[in-house]
């Protein structure tokens, strides 16, 4: 690719603001009088033109007003500095954004959030419009600039083609905390009225563009480095997946994304309002960017005067594709079949002459595709794609008998590199936003034809088209795919049975690798890459039993590269609780960590986190989720500890919950509102573990004679966990009615507060319900048989906080009991008289009834009865109930309390200095 930016070295302009090549600037200065200087800048590709202001204007380089009523803009990527800031300017334009690519690497792409951004390629806000944002990196930018933006992702796993002698900052311009100082002047280089400053997207430093190239090139990772997964120490072999597959992500927009080239000229006006009138003496032209947009109808307009010129037309086409090069090397052809001209258009078209080189346009515009002149000769810079080369890279002279062969030959005497060129190649890598392709050409292949048929079929993807060469190394396939949906608890044969005859496998390329019967889940280890999305793709569609199957590519952890210090957090998101929040999390997790180790847990469970980290030997959990989420990957957890290397990760929580108890007595808060997630990481990292007591409930339904006697199965013996509570009857009941509702209506409960609001409305309507357990209930603790009083619920308890955090055991000091503790292996068992009594525990007026205190709990039911485990309520048959220690205590992060002081200063201050704090959740 033929690397040549757009600054102009003292140009001049005329007067409709317009910048020419060097040359035919010149040959207008001396035919126009009167034309104003152009200016020249120290960043590449801008294309600076004075401009008079109209309103309160700040500088993007420096982020200081701009005092007067002069400033500099950018034609191109609309940037405005001073005049004194174009000679220290270091932003390159949004044109030459692929130049300064150092590893391609694919955006994923998603709906924007609501707060204000501003565009990365064209510098302009996207609140209120049409936007989206990248959920691994911090690029945002509005629909119809998502195709212009290169692939300048975060690399998050090691890439088995072009490797890296170090680890460098990767910088992102714009968007930073209002509270961001630069590393090194120590000022304020944050702005919320322009896309200014840099921060590293890794370790999440900030930065002036003018200062940042100043700081050491490598990344230490910052703060979070403790806990951060290393993206040397991630192997995934992805080619033929798009990143979204790789990070698990849902494609909720993949529609709107596949259209994002196809801009109508009203999607390009509403960045900045309502459709403005057109100028006066202006015509609109529609052009095309070669014959890929031409198939597609997909044009960008362009609005001329009708004394421009042909270069000058040419030009405006350039900066309205953001495109690189001297307007003289490009010309428009006429695109025939669209729309029909005057027979006096001449503007460009082929054999065509005019003695005064001007256009005349018929009213309504017209169409014309952008094409590069033929060459003879061209140049192309080549870099090294192996480690210890930097960014090493040369220019190398091609001509019409230049083959991939000669030119590989070149490339490696200039690099240095003996030895034979058959161990190299040349590879073609086509950079664009979405995708990332590579391709090995032909020794025999012409390099100048191959350069020809990329710039006729695009020009904006022959400025994303990047030639390196590589080492040529044989290396296996392995693409690991986690399966799950199958039937449960079936024996590996009849795994490997059910998988060859729904996916149709070929077993010479697929094996199972492991399997999970408890979890109905399989891990197939693939050697070949179309085979891989073969079955990625077909599973998807695949049901067994009336279950959809769920697909999900699985990343390799090399457990070698950990330092002894790191600890990396696996993080499960589960999007559907606390409203949008769990959205707006999983988002921010990914962006402050490495998103290898943020699994969305609607997707698949958290059965894909657990098996990713199945050797690391040193990890912890961060759960963000209700107090069922919380169960839910205690449990998957516990029926897959055998096969982890650390089989007691200890799990931290963020309530998104309605209750949130577990989360209350581990000092994490009554519900998530909207906390800085970069802090709640570092609460992480400094909290202290503590063990919990875990119980296993038997509920073996039987039919119950009147004196209790068994006369027969119901229904097979259910086994459930519970960490929280256990309640029997009026308790269960009100969260059953409340249950069913939200089944009902689910769309409708999507706040905290809604959710306590019909809880208290299913609780009132329960005010006359009167029901004697002592009748239908005999308890037995440890042996002992227990009277109950007349009661109408019977609860559980092994932490000392129920309902959305009532202290229902009570802190009065009783002789008869002990004091209650989440590891002290004991049930505190508690009654209720009625929703009048339960209303006042809540208030903190009364505590429940003590009844009891064990290790062992023994029920028989006489009659059907609502039951509740953690908030999860069913209707269980008579029989009896057994509840007794569930193996060993588990381990989890409790707020240090000097942390939890510390955070709720910040937020009565209203500080927050946090790399991530421009979110505050969002």
């Amino acid at each position: 690719m033929a690397d040549s930016g757009r600054a102009r070295p003292a140009d001049s302009d005329g007067p409709d603001g317009r910048t020419g090549s060097p040359a035919t600037v010149r040959k207008r200065t001396q035919q126009s009088p009167g034309l104003r200087a152009r200016y020249q800048s120290s960043a590449p590709g801008h294309c600076f033109k004075r401009v008079t202001l109209t309103k309160p204007t700040f500088c993007h380089s420096c982020s200081d007003f701009i005092w007067g009523l002069i400033g500099f803009l950018c034609e191109v990527c609309n940037l405005m500095c001073h005049e004194k800031c174009l000679k220290t300017l270091r932003s390159v334009c949004s044109c030459m954004m692929p130049s300064a690519v150092r590893v391609p690497v694919a955006h994923c792409f998603g709906p924007a959030g609501q707060k204000k951004r501003f565009c990365c390629v064209c510098r302009k806000q996207t609140e209120g419009n049409t936007a989206l944002r990248c959920e691994v990196c911090e690029l945002h930018v509005h629909a119809d600039c998502a195709a212009f933006c290169c692939a300048d992702c975060r690399s998050c796993h090691l890439d088995t083609t072009l490797e890296q002698d170090m680890f460098p900052h990767h910088w992102r311009e714009g968007n930073l905390p209002s509270a961001a100082k630069c590393e090194v002047c120590r000022r304020s280089c944050s702005s919320s009225d322009i896309l200014t400053g840099m921060r590293c997207e890794w370790c999440g430093i900030t930065s002036h563009a003018a200062c940042y190239l100043s700081l050491p090139p490598e990344c230490i990772l910052g703060r979070l480095r403790c806990m951060l997964l290393h993206p040397a120490c991630v192997q995934l072999d992805s080619r033929n997946f798009s990143k979204m597959h790789c990070y698990r992500i849902a494609e909720s927009c993949s529609q709107e994304l596949d259209n994002s080239d196809e801009v109508e000229p009203s999607a390009a006006a509403s960045k900045d309002g309502p459709p403005a009138a057109p100028e006066s003496g202006k015509q609109p032209l529609k052009v095309f960017d070669g014959d890929d947009a031409v198939k597609r109808s997909c044009f960008r307009p362009v609005s001329i005067f009708r004394s421009m010129n042909n270069e000058d037309v040419v030009e405006a086409a350039l900066r309205a594709f953001y495109l690189p090069g001297d307007p003289q090397d490009f010309e428009l052809h006429e695109v025939g079949s669209l729309q029909h001209l005057h027979s006096d258009d001449i503007l460009n078209r082929n054999g065509g002459q005019q003695m005064d080189n001007r256009i005349s346009l018929r009213e309504g515009g017209d169409a014309w595709v952008l094409r590069a002149k033929p060459r003879d000769a061209d140049i192309i810079k080549v870099y090294a794609g192996w480690r210890g080369s930097g960014a090493a890279s040369v220019c190398v002279s091609i001509c019409k008998s230049s083959t991939a062969a000669s030119v590989l030959t070149e490339v490696l005497s200039q690099l240095g590199r003996r030895g034979d060129v058959s161990n190299f190649s040349l590879m073609e890598i086509c950079m664009s936003s979405k995708q990332v392709q590579r391709q090995i050409l032909t020794p025999q292949e012409k390099l100048l034809d191959k350069l020809q048929e990329i710039r006729k079929l695009s020009l904006r993807q022959m400025n994303q088209t990047r030639f390196y060469v590589v080492e040529n190394r044989k290396q296996m396939v392995q693409v690991s795919l986690l399966i799950g949906g199958l039937p449960p608890l079936l024996t590996k044969e009849d795994y490997v049975q059910l998988v060859q005859s729904h996916l149709t496998t070929k077993s010479h390329l697929v094996t199972i690798q492991h399997f999970y019967p408890s979890q109905g889940a399989v891990v197939l280890q693939i050697s070949c890459f179309s085979e891989a999305e073969r079955i990625f793709m077909l599973a998807k569609d695949t049901s067994i039993g009336g279950k959809t199957l769920t697909s999900l590519v699985i990343p390799e952890i090399k457990v070698d590269g950990l330092g002894g210090d790191v600890r990396p957090l696996l993080v499960f998101v589960n999007q559907k609780s606390g409203g949008l929040k769990g959205r707006e999390l999983l988002y921010s997790f990914r962006k402050l960590l490495n998103p290898h180790q943020v699994f969305d847990i609607s997707n698949g469970g958290p059965l894909a986190g657990l098996h990713t980290f199945r050797q690391v030997p040193r990890f912890r959990v961060l759960v963000c989720g209700g107090d069922g989420t919380v169960g839910w990957v205690l449990g998957v957890l516990e029926a897959v500890r055998h096969k982890l290397v650390c089989r007691e990760p200890p799990i931290g929580i963020v309530p998104l919950g309605t209750g949130n108890d577990l989360a209350r007595i581990l000092r994490w808060g009554p519900g998530y509102s909207s906390e800085d997630p970069y802090h709640i990481l570092v609460s992480v990292d400094e909290a202290d573990e503590v063990l919990m007591d875990r119980w296993t409930i038997l509920l073996d339904a039987q039919d119950m004679s009147e004196d209790g006697k068994d006369n027969g199965f119901l229904e097979p013996p259910k086994i459930v966990q519970m960490n929280n509570y256990f309640g029997l009857g009026i308790d269960a009941e009100v969260s059953l009615d409340f249950h069913l509702a939200r089944e009902d209506e689910p769309d409708k409960f999507t706040s905290r507060f809604h959710n306590k609001r019909v809880y208290v409305k299913v609780g009132l309507q329960k005010i006359s319900y009167t029901r004697s357990l002592h009748k239908e209930l005999q308890l037995q603790v440890d042996t002992q048989n227990v009277p109950l009083p007349n009661i109408e619920g019977l609860i559980f308890l092994n932490i000392p906080s129920w309902g959305s955090g009532a202290d229902l055991w009570g802190s009065e000091v009783d002789g008869r009991y002990g004091k209650p503790s989440i590891d002290d292996g004991l049930l505190e068992v508690v009654g209720v008289t009625g929703v009048v009594h339960m209303g006042q525990v809540q208030s903190g007026f009364r505590s429940g009834i003590r009844i009891a205190q064990g290790n062992y709990i023994r029920l028989t039911v006489s009659e059907p009865i609502p039951v509740q485990v953690d908030g999860e309520p069913w209707i269980q048959p008579p029989g009896h109930i057994i509840i007794s220690a569930a193996g060993p205590k588990v381990r989890m992060l409790r707020k240090s309390k000097q942390k939890q002081r510390k955070s709720s200063a910040g937020v009565k201050e209203g500080r927050s200095e946090s790399p991530s704090s421009r979110d505050g959740g969002n």
